[in-house]
């Protein structure tokens, strides 16, 4: 790990909303302001003409632009090697796409603080080694040094020990606490068991999904509203994307105001007609209650991966916007017996436990060079993180009782980072210099039911290898989850080359190419 000049700050890049924060000199994790003096910027794009591009838009604003320039819910697509863009005579990936984003953060904040040279980036845990591996090349396309990648919980999990001064040596009791932390944001769902000490962080079990957040409420009422007024007119407001874009908008206004209040009214105007569809709380909740059903069995899968019950927690925390729905609450007391702890900014604390963790990550390993007051530095050094991985790895191998291709779990999903596993090849040929193996993720023995992380190709063996010749293989998960792969000729002891081609991932020279696009781009 490495440091470049500048300041060091935490970022959650979010699906609907991201901040950016950085730890003062007196160690208190602070969320930086935009121009606008709002410490959310909404991760939207618009994209205006050649070589300009809007972020963080007013919403209502943007809900009038033509639908083709609006870029939204980005995050939803992070190594997703099917998408499929293009602007300003460019092909556009999410990568590029959440660097605006990033670009945007990162000039309004040094507008405050002074040039930026690192960052830790957030991702919810269930990201998988492509999107993770997405994450980090936006970060490095808007010209961060990301020293690391940090799950949303255990962010979240640092605020929530900061907040209540447990964090680092000298600031409490030993004794382990278990906090499970369920964060709801605009698009994706995590829940994850952490103990703790004030000095020993070690995630238990984690489990959650990256298309289900507030967007997927958000849609519910859109389409019930879509279908009350072709009920009564026969027009489909679905077949305008400015319809949509408008609607996409007032209903996220409306699922806001349900909140607080018991009814609200959503005005669809399309083909010249017109219509107003009340929506009770009620029915709103009526409408999504599928969606909060899924995170309810999450929460009881994880504590139950965790080997513990609902009254081994020290406490439920929870994190993300959409947690201030009241039927989440409802449910969680529900389901848990308990009441969860609802003191953290849902907003903001992951970006300040990302802040914390960079904080964390400068002192123990840049050797000075920090503006942290001596205590702060002391407390800080002694924080040590175990985390574990989201998904198994795996490889595909043929059973040779069926001869069906099978995926044979390697490292077992909430296996504690880092960690590692060794596969034993033989070649097939005289001479053999390359083999391919396929690197997958997911527990289901059937393929076609994991995600495909790429093709590990091992190459450089030794020309004169006789046929039968061992080659072992590791494979492993690094602390922040990210996938490495390392290869040996057993019979000289030669390490071979090694790489990961990594489907829909970027390569290093486009990657080059992006952060040279996005500096030609001017950000408002």
């Amino acid at each position: 790990m490495h440091f470049e000049p500048g300041q060091t700050v935490g970022i959650d890049l979010g699906t609907t909303f991201s901040t950016i924060a950085q730890l003062n000199s007196d160690g208190e994790p602070v969320p930086l302001p935009n121009e606008d003096d709002e410490v959310e910027t909404a991760s939207m794009i618009l994209l205006t003409e050649r070589g300009h591009v809007i972020v963080g838009p007013n919403r209502a604003r943007a809900a009038l632009e033509d639908p083709e320039r609006v870029v939204q819910w980005i995050k939803r697509y992070m190594g997703v090697a099917e998408y499929n863009r293009v602007f300003d005579g460019h092909a556009i990936t999410p990568e590029f796409l959440s660097a605006l984003i990033l670009k945007k953060l990162r000039q309004d904040a040094e507008k405050r603080i002074g040039p930026i040279g690192n960052a830790v980036i957030t991702v919810p845990y269930y990201f998988n080694d492509q999107r993770r591996k997405a994450t980090e090349d936006a970060g490095r396309i808007a010209g961060f040094n990301v020293i690391d990648i940090i799950n949303e919980p255990t962010a979240a999990t640092l605020t929530y020990a900061w907040h209540r001064g447990e964090l680092g040596v000298g600031r409490g009791s030993d004794k382990p606490r278990r906090t499970l932390i369920y964060d709801l944001g605009g698009g994706t769902f995590d829940v994850t068991v952490v103990q703790y000490t004030p000095t020993h962080f070690q995630v238990l079990a984690t489990d959650g999904d990256v298309e289900l957040g507030g967007v997927d409420w958000n849609n519910r009422l859109v389409e019930y509203v879509c279908d009350q007024f072709k009920e009564r007119f026969g027009d489909d407001p679905r077949e305008s994307l400015q319809t949509i874009q408008i609607l996409h908008n007032d209903c996220d206004m409306a699922k806001i105001e349900l909140s607080t209040k018991h009814e609200t009214k959503i005005h669809c105007r399309h083909n010249g007609k017109a219509m107003t569809v009340p929506v009770t709380r009620e029915l709103f909740e009526s409408l999504t209650a599928d969606l909060l059903e899924r995170t309810a069995t999450t929460l009881e899968l994880v504590v139950e991966q965790a080997k513990l019950t609902f009254n081994d927690l020290d406490a439920l925390v929870l994190v993300g916007g959409s947690t201030l729905m009241p039927q989440v609450r409802r449910m969680i007391k529900t389901v848990t017996g308990r009441e969860p702890y609802t003191e953290l900014d849902p907003y903001t604390s992951v970006a300040k436990g990302a802040a914390i963790h960079a904080a964390i990550l400068e002192v123990q390993h840049r050797h000075g060079g920090t503006e942290l007051a001596e205590k702060v530095h002391k407390m800080l050094a002694s924080v040590r993180q175990e985390n574990v991985n989201s998904h198994a790895l795996g490889i595909i191998v043929k059973d040779r009782h069926t001869g069906e291709h099978v995926n044979h779990v390697m490292i077992p999903k909430n296996t504690r980072l880092p960690a590692e596993a060794r596969q034993v090849f033989v070649t097939q040929r005289h001479g053999q210099q390359r083999v391919a193996v396929k690197v997958v993720q997911g527990d289901a023995p059937d393929p076609d039911a994991c995600a495909v992380v790429g093709e590990c190709l091992i190459t450089d063996l030794p020309a004169d290898l006789p046929q039968g010749s061992k080659v072992e293989v590791t494979y492993s998960f690094d602390l922040s989850g990210r996938i490495r792969v390392k290869a040996q000729d057993l019979t000289t002891g030669k390490e071979a080359s090694t790489e990961i081609d990594r489907r829909g991932g970027l390569k290093e020279d486009q990657i080059d190419a992006f952060t040279r696009l996005a500096d030609e781009y001017k950000v408002e």
